[in-house]
């Protein structure tokens, strides 16, 4: 008889944020790998063998703070970071939706918004240092949501007036 390996799932998010300035000349990029909260693989377990509720709609927002984000951050409670408030330094007026294409893979799955990224109209001189996931888009309460993940930049960047900021989240599962 065959000995068999023990099978283990692994969840990460990889993220690409282009800022290009008001001619279109990109400015900045920076790529990293997230965490994924405490709250989101939770979710995960309770919305697909349990008897959760499914999020339908998750929503992409920034941070502006470049304090490192923990397992254990939640919407209502992230000490390490902060939102960029979407009402004073960008011209959306709520978190942009995080529209998935296609679920492909073998022993790696994984969904990303390349086909409809995540844009952020920047109308203020500000500092941009992360991003997250959330299942809430703000136009009811900021701290509202689950936090799926979130992710820090190597370093704070900086954005003004006219910048526009292009937001990819590839979301994976990995077999072992």
């Amino acid at each position: 008889m065959k000995e068999q390996k023990d099978m283990n799932l692994g969840l990460a998010n990889y993220w690409e944020v282009v800022c290009h300035d008001s001619n279109g000349v990109e400015k900045w990029k920076e790529i990293a790998k997230n965490l994924v909260t405490t709250a989101g693989a939770n979710h995960i377990l309770d919305g697909t063998f349990k008897s959760g509720t499914q999020i339908t709609s998750w929503y992409v927002g920034l941070s502006n703070t470049g304090a490192t984000p923990a397992i254990a951050d939640t919407m209502s409670s992230h000490s390490g970071w902060t939102e960029l408030v979407h009402t004073t330094k960008y011209s959306e007026t709520v978190r942009q939706t995080l529209t998935l294409g296609s679920i492909t893979g073998t022993t790696t799955s994984t969904c990303d918004n390349t086909s409809s990224k995540a844009t952020f109209s920047m109308n203020a001189t500000s500092t941009v240092a992360g991003a997250f996931v959330v299942s809430n888009n703000a136009t009811s309460s900021a701290t509202a949501g689950t936090l799926y993940g979130v992710v820090n930049f190597g370093s704070e960047r900086g954005v003004i007036s006219g910048d526009t900021l292009t937001v990819t989240v590839t979301l994976t599962a990995k077999t072992a």
